[in-house]
């Protein structure tokens, strides 16, 4: 059942055993989209503040955005970083490609390390869209605080972390 074009959602009837009574399982057929982890040339991690309606609430979170059809991943990665905080990319990583919610969510989430090029001049943010630049050691306070808490950004930096591409201060 199509409830937007942004969200379907599916039942599925499963039969765990032979002979088994069948259950009707649900799930939530999304957009896959990317998650940006960037680096500006000084040390810093852009970051967006923005409204997010399905937690009624502000959230802190790294660039990220819905993946258009017929547009590959790592353009949507650039695009993304762009628009939301002004960071054109300069070199771009591919962290993988990871379920964000198995039990619930059939998309799948691309993350991206990038180091970034001088922030253009001209830019403007999306409506609703802040960005904020934080060094690492901020990064981790933010996460220690629970400030920055979505674990599709924490997954993102754990595949940087892993891939050499960060060293986090303790």
């Amino acid at each position: 059942m199509r409830l937007s074009s942004w969200v379907e959602l599916i039942a599925r009837e499963v039969e765990f055993a032979p002979g088994a009574e069948p259950q009707v399982y649900h799930s939530i057929k999304g957009s896959d989209y990317v998650v940006v982890l960037a680096i500006t040339p000084e040390g810093l991690i852009p970051l967006v503040r923005q409204y997010r309606p399905a937690v009624e609430g502000f959230t802190l979170e790294f660039p990220a955005g819905i993946i258009d059809e017929g547009e590959d991943a790592a353009d949507t990665a650039r695009r993304e970083l762009l628009e939301e905080t002004g960071f054109p990319a300069r070199k771009v990583h591919s962290l993988g490609i990871n379920k964000t919610d198995a039990g619930r969510l059939s998309n799948r989430m691309h993350s991206y390390f990038i180091k970034t090029a001088a922030r253009v001049s001209d830019f403007q943010p999306e409506e609703g869209v802040a960005s904020r630049l934080v060094t690492l050691t901020e990064l981790v306070e933010l996460i220690l605080t629970g400030e920055l808490d979505a674990q599709t950004n924490l997954g993102t930096l754990l595949q940087a972390v892993l891939r050499g591409h960060l060293e986090l201060p303790t």
